[in-house]
């Protein structure tokens, strides 16, 4: 076999033409920001870029061949990610969605129950507490519930209506997508276990407790299930 003619020969040729002519990319940076990175697994800085190809001739750029993008940019290992990887949260804003959330569902509970007991207080602020809210309070948020329940066109003057569902949704929507079954499920018991603290669930707690499973994409077997697994002692 003459030499070039082979499998290698062709390798070779492709090869070189390869390194002739090809394609080249330019990047303009339209944006920047912080994101996760999926490959290095944390909050990195980002550059939102546009690109446009051109056919480059031994590395020099001759024809267009129109524009490419727009891609993410991770400005720690330089990969390139489409930009629907914006759409997953920071750890920090996740952090602040999950507290939030966690805030609302007591205050949409304890506010359902009405009067709150210093029990139920107690066991809400240890919930909130243990979500980022450091410096909350037995007696704080028992003003915060006052205000709610004298708020009556918002969260108490119907329990369980459109302003209740609105409220939790607006909470709990954004969150749920980046969270696993058993974080979902966590949330929702922690407001059961709220609601329970000072006996039965009324029906008002429980429609709550049945908005939140809802917001948070449980489905309503899983939600009952959930619910009657949360009055047995542990």
């Amino acid at each position: 076999m003459l030499p070039g003619r082979g499998r290698n020969g062709r390798g070779e040729r492709r090869a070189r033409a390869a390194q002739v002519l090809g394609i080249r990319t330019a990047w303009t940076a339209v944006g920047d920001g912080e994101f996760f990175c999926p490959g290095c697994g944390g909050d990195r800085n980002y550059q939102r870029l546009t690109g446009r190809r051109r056919l480059a001739l031994v590395g020099v750029p001759v024809l267009p061949r129109g524009e490419t993008g727009p891609v993410v940019e991770c400005a720690a290992c330089g990969h390139h990610y489409g930009t629907d990887v914006l759409d997953h949260p920071t750890t920090t804003r996740f952090s602040a969605m999950l507290r939030d959330a966690v805030h609302t569902v007591a205050l949409a509970v304890l506010a359902a129950g009405g009067t709150c007991s210093r029990t139920v207080l107690e066991t809400a602020a240890t919930a909130v507490r243990a979500a980022g809210f450091e410096d909350c309070t037995v007696d704080g948020l028992d003003a915060l519930v006052e205000a709610l329940i004298a708020d009556t066109g918002r969260v108490c003057g119907e329990p369980g209506g459109a302003s209740l569902a609105i409220e939790l949704h607006e909470a709990l929507d954004p969150l749920a997508p980046h969270l696993a079954s058993a974080g979902r499920e966590s949330i929702l018991l922690q407001g059961a276990r709220i609601a329970l603290a000072d006996g039965p669930y009324t029906p008002a707690e429980r429609e709550v407790l049945t908005t939140v499973g809802a917001a948070l994409t449980i489905c309503s077997d899983d939600v009952t299930r959930l619910l009657a697994a949360a009055r047995t002692p542990s």
